[in-house]
């Protein structure tokens, strides 16, 4: 009789998977699959290579079970989890106990800055000078409970985007947060087949000491879902619920999320932000850090920032308000009547030396926030702007993304 065969099973948790589809865009063999519901992983194809850890936003990437190779848990298993099992016992005896799995990494996945080669455009860790980020404090299982202060309209009553910035307080509860983090929210009800509705995650908008400072509060940013990306009536779950909360109502929250898409915290830093949309909510946060806290931070700040026009665009008052001494804002409107489409990218290309400069700065933190659509025509035009200056944006992008400088989140 052969020796049973011992794999070490990559997993998804489905508690805290946001459904982003990253570990499946990212993996390199076609391991992972979904249906309308679950994101899996099939144990016959993974090698465990560790591609995919990196950018999962959550973490519910990164689980594993030690098992017989017989007792894997099929695809069609994993698709009606609704939360993950517990360790299988192993044989107590015999060679099976000590039999190694050939397909299996030797070690444990290499650390995330070790990762570079396999996690996309965006660098694996966080910025060296950055504060250390609290993660996963709160599960489904036990989320906070956080109470609105506040919910306000940011766009004009005739836009066509109805976005919304929502204050939640956490009152006695421990909920520490760092610029660039993310929150998860747990909408009431459930689903059509019954389950309770999974999380979304949203960008904070507030800085660490935050909204109000001094307070146990954050904020977020969170644009009325009414029709998918083909432009078909759908309604957002979340973020009607979120839109539609009155002062004094409650919200579930999990987390928080996110230990790499973090502002550095060294005075010589320079930070360059590039967002569309509610994408800004992670820029306003690390833009209102560094004005709380002027002394501290000398470094340059630019922001290029992309809407339909200003009344589409969110915290164009306040951002209107701030001295170009403090930041450097090119807004770029793609349906402003009467002007020609502008996106985010002709701003980059617009200020290309600026923009260079702080490319080729050693202590230069860049951070992409917004539609997906946009990351490579951003990248693109880092490339034209590193050419007309001389420089090897290749190399340039190998080097941010080594040291933690170069962060990309698009969805």
């Amino acid at each position: 009789m052969g020796v049973p065969e011992i794999i070490r099973q990559h997993l998804i948790d489905p508690e805290i998977c946001i459904r982003c589809n990253t570990c499946e865009d990212t993996c390199p063999i076609d391991a992972i699959t979904h249906d309308d519901r679950n994101y899996v992983v099939k144990a016959d194809v993974c090698n465990g290579c560790g591609a995919c850890l990196s950018p999962c936003p959550t973490g519910a990437i990164d689980n594993w079970r030690t098992m017989l190779k017989s007792e894997a848990y099929p695809i069609e298993a994993q698709l009606l989890w609704d939360e993950l099992p517990g360790d299988t016992p192993l044989p107590a005896t015999g060679e099976a106990a000590s039999q190694p799995d050939p397909a299996a990494p030797e070690s444990a996945p290499e650390p995330l800055a070790q990762q570079v080669e396999t996690s996309g455009h965006t660098s694996p860790k966080a910025p060296w000078s950055a504060a250390h980020p609290y993660v996963n404090l709160h599960g489904v299982r036990a989320p906070a409970t956080a109470t609105v202060a506040g919910n306000y309209r940011l766009t004009a009553d005739d836009a066509s985007s109805d976005v919304h910035h929502i204050v939640l307080d956490f009152g006695q509860h421990f909920f520490p947060v760092l610029e660039g983090q993310a929150i998860g929210i747990v909408p009431p009800g459930t689903d059509a087949a019954g389950k309770p509705h999974y999380i979304r995650m949203y960008s904070i908008a507030s800085p660490r000491d935050g909204e109000r400072p001094g307070y146990n509060n954050i904020a977020l940013t969170v644009k009325r879902v009414e029709q998918d990306h083909e432009g078909r009536p759908v309604r957002g779950v979340a973020s009607n619920f979120l839109c539609d909360l009155a002062r004094g109502d409650e919200v579930r929250v999990v987390g928080p999320f996110g230990s790499t898409f973090l502002m550095p915290n060294h005075r010589e830093a320079s930070v360059m932000m590039i967002c569309t949309g509610t994408g800004s909510a992670p820029m306003r946060a690390m833009t209102e850090r560094m004005r709380r806290n002027l002394d501290h931070f000398a470094g340059q700040r630019m922001l290029f920032f992309g809407a339909r026009n200003a009344r589409e665009l969110p915290y164009f008052g306040p951002l209107m308000k701030l001295p170009t001494s403090f930041l450097d804002i090119h807004f770029a409107f793609s349906r402003d009547p009467g002007q020609p489409r502008r996106y985010v990218q002709d701003a980059i290309r617009d200020a290309g030396a600026r923009v260079a400069g702080l490319l080729n700065d050693p202590h230069g933190h860049i951070y992409i926030c917004g539609l997906k659509g946009m990351e490579d025509g951003v990248l693109a035009a880092f490339g034209d702007a590193c050419a007309d200056a001389g420089l090897p944006w290749a190399e340039l992008e190998a080097r941010m993304k080594a040291e933690g400088r170069l962060h990309i989140e698009t969805y």
